[in-house]
């Protein structure tokens, strides 16, 4: 037995929570608001024009006695009636729908929420279980802090990654899974060291040891000077000079 389809009411809000007193929507096609819709089983392009009279939202499809009104947005939301499904499938095909406009969904809603929180949760654990381990909770500092982790006590750093970790949940969890987190550490070793050093305003990074001045790598343009020689040591031309800096930042503290 086929099943019934059901018709509910639906409510849209314009993105980005917009709330202007009035906003009307484009409701018909034209070279000034082109309102397309691929379709894929026929291969074009097939315009869209919304007139309550008709049975579908396609001119194609359309006699020729539309009757057209306007789609306005009342304090950035529209209410789609049950009984209006011409309108309801209209903004379903309509390009701005997701850009310009959202269609309201209580339950979605409720799941992104959820899963921001919890994602501020665990962001939140881990944050404070890095207490009881100062070596990662500086590494993870410096990463996410830059330079002034080197000024800062020890339980400032763990006020700031707490504050950090709220506010930015998931850049502190891929920061703490991602496996180049004791590389980038180590490099930051190496230049504070003095064993490597920057030049010609950040682009050339050259050695700074007693028998070796000679460059190493430029840095492209816009690129940070750091993450470009953690990438280097990855490589196979540049694991043996990591392994040179880092028994001699071993034997420097």
């Amino acid at each position: 037995m086929k099943k019934k389809a059901k018709y509910v009411t639906k409510v849209y809000k314009l993105a980005g929570d917009q709330t202007p007193l009035s906003y009307m929507l484009s409701s018909r096609h034209s070279q000034r608001s082109p309102l397309l819709y691929f379709d894929e089983a026929q291969g074009i392009n097939r315009p869209l024009r919304y007139a309550r009279n008709q049975k579908s939202p396609f001119e194609d499809e359309q006699d020729g006695n539309a009757i057209l009104e306007p789609i306005v947005f009342d304090d950035g939301m529209l209410v789609a009636q049950k009984e209006d499904q011409v309108l309801q499938e209209f903004l379903h095909y309509h390009p701005g729908n997701g850009k310009v406009f959202l269609e309201v969904n209580k339950e979605q809603d409720a799941l992104d929420e959820l899963t921001e929180a919890e994602s501020v949760l665990e962001a939140q654990i881990i944050a404070k279980e890095l207490s009881s381990n100062t070596q990662k909770l500086i590494q993870v500092s410096r990463v996410l802090l830059g330079n002034v982790v080197d000024n800062m006590t020890i339980p400032e750093l763990k006020r700031d990654l707490l504050i950090y970790s709220k506010n930015n949940p998931e850049d502190f969890i891929n920061t703490i899974n991602d496996p180049m987190l004791q590389l980038q550490d180590d490099v930051y070793q190496i230049f504070k060291a003095g064993f490597l050093q920057t030049r010609n305003n950040g682009k050339e990074v050259y050695y700074n040891l007693p028998n070796n001045k000679k460059r190493l790598i430029s840095v492209p343009f816009g690129e940070d000077a750091s993450w470009i020689v953690g990438s280097f040591f990855q490589q196979d031309e540049g694991v043996e000079i990591y392994k040179l800096l880092k028994n001699r930042l071993k034997k420097s503290e």
